[in-house]
């Protein structure tokens, strides 16, 4: 009889001939390494959680250590999207979980879930597990991939008469795009399991959003929409709903201004660091860049309310740029900038605040430069 040491050690040697062979772009031996643990016997649930995606979060760890590249990170995540598509085509289809018929129609039916990314997520890896989890487990599954705007979600339950919808987010700055898109599937009558990082580690900003369920993992969202989710009444959104702190009109302004506050912090950083009066063009896009994803994470932070995933945010890109031989002044500096241009809004100074304190806490660089 198999032991649960022998298939530990076996997945680990999967995961690291995976590993291997992601490394060498070889999709071929990446498909093997996968097949040959199917055939082995490990469940397709096992090999697509435990060993593709273990394998995903090792190569964003693997990027935000600087061991791998932007174009390496993509083409990695690449073909794993392609050896999970080929290890749908070579797995039986299961047989299929069943509801109660509709009125009048007696007997049972398929129990449909739609899978999707919410509007400007891209980060799609994530939800195609999650679809090819639910398919093995017998489920009728649409899954519609990244970025999916609101609009045509709707459109499509419409037209497909979906039970329950799945939406997978992984950046904190959708969230204002996820509660859009959880309010929309409510009001026609649907409910809503939401994933993925951007919710929290404890699925805090799913409660705070109204949905109707959340799940820290592809398995816990199989267990979760196995024993049914309640259909909402309707709609559930308003200031009474959780997010009173919205009528300060904070989120909306910084939201509204994001282009021109992005251009008066590069501007300001460019006269307190003298370093980048010689950067390259693209060293100063990226640097714009940069600056707008902390204009996005403090509008995220202000629409919840919570400071926590401004800094955390913060910390992250300091440790990033760290490991690069970044200091993390110029991130204080952006922070003082965003501090003056917001002097009139209280949330937003106690989140830049809090940001500064977090930064005071993150090591020192082992070299120096501002994007170097």
């Amino acid at each position: 009889m198999t032991t649960h040491t022998t298939t530990t050690s076996g997945l680990a040697a999967t995961r690291e001939r995976l590993w291997a062979a992601l490394g060498e772009r070889d999709e071929e031996a990446a498909a093997a390494a996968v097949f040959d643990a199917c055939d082995a016997g490990t469940p397709v649930e096992e090999v697509l959680l435990d060993v593709i995606g273990s394998a995903q979060a090792r190569i964003g760890r693997a990027w935000a250590a600087d061991r791998i590249s932007v174009a390496q990170e993509h083409a990695a995540t690449a073909i794993q999207d392609r050896v999970i598509a080929a290890l749908a085509r070579r797995t039986p289809p299961s047989p299929r979980t069943t509801r109660p018929a509709g009125p009048g129609a007696g007997g049972t039916a398929p129990q449909r879930v739609t899978v999707a990314c919410v509007e400007g997520e891209w980060h799609a890896l994530p939800a195609r597990l999650l679809a090819e989890v639910l398919s093995g487990r017998g489920f009728l599954v649409d899954y519609l991939g990244a970025h999916v705007p609101t609009p045509h979600l709707i459109a499509h339950l419409h037209q497909t008469g979906a039970d329950v919808v799945a939406l997978s987010s992984s950046l904190p700055v959708r969230l204002p795009t996820a509660h859009a898109a959880v309010t929309a599937v409510q009001a026609i009558g649907l409910p809503v399991i939401v994933g993925g990082a951007a919710f929290g580690p404890d699925g805090r900003y799913a409660r705070l959003l109204g949905a109707d369920g959340w799940a820290p993992d592809a398995r816990a969202a199989a267990s979760l929409l196995a024993g049914g989710l309640r259909r909402p009444e309707g709609a559930r959104t308003g200031p009474d709903q959780g997010l009173p702190h919205l009528l300060d009109q904070e989120y909306t302004l910084v939201t509204r201004t994001r282009a021109q506050l992005t251009r008066d912090v590069l501007e300001g950083l460019e006269a307190k660091v003298p370093a980048m009066a010689a950067y390259t063009e693209e060293q100063r896009e990226r640097t714009a860049e940069d600056i707008a994803h902390i204009v996005d994470f403090l509008a995220a932070s202000l629409y919840t309310d919570d400071a926590e995933l401004f800094t955390g945010f913060l910390t992250w890109t300091a440790e990033v740029l760290r490991v690069r031989g970044v200091p993390s002044g110029a991130l204080v500096a952006a922070l003082d900038l965003l501090s003056d241009a917001q002097h009139d809004f209280p949330r937003a100074q106690t989140h830049l605040d809090a940001g500064r304190r977090a930064l005071a806490r993150v090591p020192a660089p082992q070299a120096s430069g501002l994007h170097a």
